[in-house]
């Protein structure tokens, strides 16, 4: 289960741990300062959870006005979902509506795989450059192609998993 923290703006005021939107909910408008006036900002902070959650959180802003969503989302979405909004939005720069987007709407090329030569060789079993003869294959030099592959896509590691990706 995932934990937030909604720390209130107002310095005369305490906040609230949350794991759900039903406690957020019923906490948010009974938050009170310390001369009895309802206090109405609050900054929202991912306390404990999965690293994936946290870092689709870090990739999206988490704020008062889209933290219902997010909860939301994060119990919806699988892995690879949030993993393509991760690069997506965070490295590749798209904007993201939680109403009206879908992580599978963005054109972004991922592969799991821990380096761009061993995209390389990844391509070349699948026979992306054509059929190369298996007596020719190790001739190849795979630091030049990933070297080439590096014009077009990037490395990045999330939730502890490294991964290749190039933006549509």
């Amino acid at each position: 289960m995932t934990v937030f923290y909604a720390q209130p703006y107002d310095l005369a005021a305490s906040g609230f741990y949350f794991e759900g939107a039903e406690t957020y909910k019923a906490k948010i408008g009974k938050v009170r300062n310390d001369y009895g006036e309802i206090v109405e900002e609050f900054e929202m902070q991912f306390i404990d959870g999965e690293t994936i959650d946290y870092e689709v959180c870090k990739a999206t802003g988490l704020y008062q006005s889209n933290i219902l969503d997010i909860m939301e989302k994060l119990e919806e979405w699988d892995e690879h979902e949030k993993t393509i909004l991760i690069i997506a939005v965070g490295e590749c720069g798209y904007s993201f509506d939680f109403e009206t987007d879908s992580p599978c709407d963005f054109e972004v090329d991922i592969y799991e795989v821990d380096s761009l030569k061993e995209l390389a060789y990844q391509f070349i079993d699948e026979g992306l450059f054509g059929d190369i003869p298996d007596n020719l294959v190790c001739y190849l030099d795979y630091e030049a192609i990933a070297r080439d592959l590096g014009m077009d896509y990037s490395e990045t590691t999330i939730a502890g998993s490294s991964f290749v990706y190039r933006c549509g």
